[in-house]
C-alpha cells in the first residue's frame, strides 16, 4: 500500500484559513477596545465640560439689615385719587440703567406693553408696606441683571418722589408668591422673568427688592 505523502515546511488551506481568521479577530477586538477607550475618554471630557459651565444660580445678594430709624419711612403718602388700570400713575427712573420708564396701573399683557406694570394689589410707591413693579425682560427690563446691591430706583408719582436702595437680589421659581408678601416697611420689589435670554416661557423669576431711603 502507498504511503500518504506528508508536506513539510506547508501549510493546508484550512490552516490558512484558521489563522487568517483568528488573526482578523484578535485585529477587530484590539480595534474595538482603542474605540471603546477613546469614546471613554471623549464621554469624560464631554462630562467635565459640561459640569464646568455654570448653572442658574441661587442668587441671594442682600445687604446689612437697614436702619429702622430711617425719616423716609415715617412720611405719610397720600395720593390725590386711586390710579385707574391701564393708565400712567408714574415714571420709574433706574440710573445706573440711564432709564425712565412710565409705570402702568395694572399688569395685564396690554398694560404691560406700555412699560412697567404696577400690581394693582400692592400699595402705590412711597407707601409702609411692599409695592410690586414687574416688566417684560426682552423689553423694559432686559438690563435689569446689570443692577448691583445699593443701586437705587426712583418713583416719581402725584404723591411725590420716592427713592429706594436695593438690598436683595434673588430668583425664585415663577409660582413663588414671597414677592408679593406684605412688608413692615416701604419696600419696591421690582420683577422680571428669568432667565433673561430663555426661548419661551421662563420657569423663575428675577427680584429686586429695595428700601425706601428718601422721598419728597
Amino acid at each position: 500500500m502507498p504511503k500518504a505523502k506528508h508536506s513539510r515546511g506547508r501549510v493546508t488551506l484550512g490552516v490558512a484559513l484558521s489563522l487568517g481568521s483568528l488573526i482578523v479577530g484578535i485585529g477587530c477586538v484590539g480595534y474595538a477596545l482603542v474605540n471603546i477607550e477613546a469614546e471613554y475618554v471623549a464621554s469624560a471630557d464631554a462630562y467635565r465640560s459640561v459640569a464646568s459651565i455654570p448653572t442658574t444660580p441661587a442668587v441671594e445678594q442682600v445687604m446689612p439689615a437697614r436702619d429702622a430709624t430711617s425719616s423716609a419711612t415715617s412720611r405719610a403718602v397720600t395720593y390725590p385719587r386711586d390710579p385707574v388700570e391701564g393708565e400712567v400713575m408714574g415714571s420709574l427712573s433706574i440710573p445706573a440703567l440711564k432709564q425712565k420708564l412710565p409705570i402702568i396701573e395694572g399688569t395685564s399683557d396690554a398694560d404691560l406693553k406700555k412699560g412697567v406694570g404696577h400690581f394693582i394689589q400692592s400699595v402705590l410707591p412711597g407707601a409702609q408696606d411692599n409695592c410690586v413693579l414687574s416688566g417684560h425682560r426682552d423689553t423694559v427690563f432686559s438690563k435689569l441683571g446689570q443692577l448691583k446691591i445699593g443701586d437705587v430706583f426712583i418713583t416719581q408719582t402725584a404723591a411725590g418722589t420716592f427713592t429706594y436702595a436695593i438690598r436683595r437680589i434673588r430668583i425664585v421659581g415663577k409660582n413663588d408668591r414671597t414677592v408679593i408678601v406684605p412688608t413692615d416697611h416701604a419696600v419696591l420689589t421690582v420683577t422680571t422673568c428669568y432667565p433673561f435670554y430663555f426661548i419661551g416661557s421662563a420657569p423663575d423669576r428675577y427680584v429686586l427688592s429695595a428700601d425706601l431711603v428718601t422721598s419728597r
